[in-house]
């Protein structure tokens, strides 16, 4: 670990939390400040066998934080998190220096919905941070986020079902974690099923104007092919729907319908987003 490949720095693991038995977070502080916008992405490198593996992450803190924080989810037979893993704190990994991504947050709409499986909450975490800083700092539109965060338990949100129930109590976040397995996890009392099923309900309760409206989506595929259908046949611009995929499969999404012409509803704005759930296949692993 003494010398980096062209373009990395050395960076130290400075502190490490294990969330569960597969997924924890990362605190590194590189050898050099890295320059980089919120939702951007970070390539690690680690020396295995005779080579060099590399894989992205996206960044969880924000550009002013001094540490980059990152959400690893162990993959046993990856390329890269099982060399990651036995790293504590005090340990190395090689980090580039050039951090690159397209999907930060769209300055041209002030309603951002934003949907999420597990480390697919690591960007939007970096923006809701960035954006804290702006609001503080007085640099900010009025500008209002709506946070689906999905994972199969409530262990996996980790430490940031905390950090988003603050930023919702400020009155600008309208944060809703789900779990799509409650028998695993009896004690969860909060929103129950998929992402895309849980976003629907909370975006027909806001109204907001199909016209103000980014949609981001982040992580599981299949997750993301869906929340960009409904939000598109919402007539929400497809110029302002944003995603990226952690990992691709063979599957194709599940069909969605999303009425074309909303019949009036008392309250309802002209032109909000309004959504119906349409029936999906059932959940092999059920």
């Amino acid at each position: 670990m003494d010398v980096p490949p062209p373009g990395y720095l050395r960076a130290v693991v400075e502190r490490r939390l294990d969330v569960a038995d597969d997924l924890a977070v990362f605190w590194l502080r590189p050898a050099e400040p890295l320059a980089f916008r919120p939702g951007q992405y970070v390539t690690l490198a680690m020396p295995a066998g005779r080579g060099v593996v590399k894989r992205a992450y996206s960044v969880a803190s924000a550009p002013h934080e001094p540490l980059v924080e990152l959400v690893i989810e162990h993959v046993p037979d990856g390329a890269l998190t099982p060399v990651l893993w036995p790293l504590r704190a005090g340990d190395a990994v090689w980090v580039r220096r050039k951090v690159v991504g397209h999907f930060v947050l769209d300055a041209a709409r002030t309603r951002h919905v934003m949907a999420c499986t597990v480390t697919g909450v690591a960007p939007f975490l970096s923006m809701l941070r960035a954006h804290v800083a702006a609001r503080t700092a007085g640099e900010t539109a009025d500008h209002r986020f709506l946070v689906v965060h999905g994972a199969s338990r409530s262990a996996e949100f980790g430490p940031y079902r905390a950090e988003l129930a603050r930023l919702a109590a400020e009155g600008w976040v309208i944060a809703v974690p789900t779990v799509s397995r409650p028998w695993a996890d009896p004690r969860w009392d909060g929103e129950v099923g998929r992402v895309e099923d849980v976003l629907r309900k909370h975006l027909d309760r806001l109204g907001w104007l199909a016209a103000d409206v980014a949609g981001y989506a982040c992580g599981h595929p299949q997750m993301i092919e869906t929340v960009l259908g409904l939000l598109r046949r919402a007539r929400v611009d497809a110029a302002h729907l944003h995603e990226e995929k952690y990992f691709t499969v063979g599957e194709a999404a599940p069909a969605v319908e999303v009425e074309a012409a909303p019949p009036p509803t008392v309250g309802r704005r002209p032109g909000a987003v309004v959504l119906k759930t349409a029936p999906r296949p059932a959940d092999p692993e059920a």
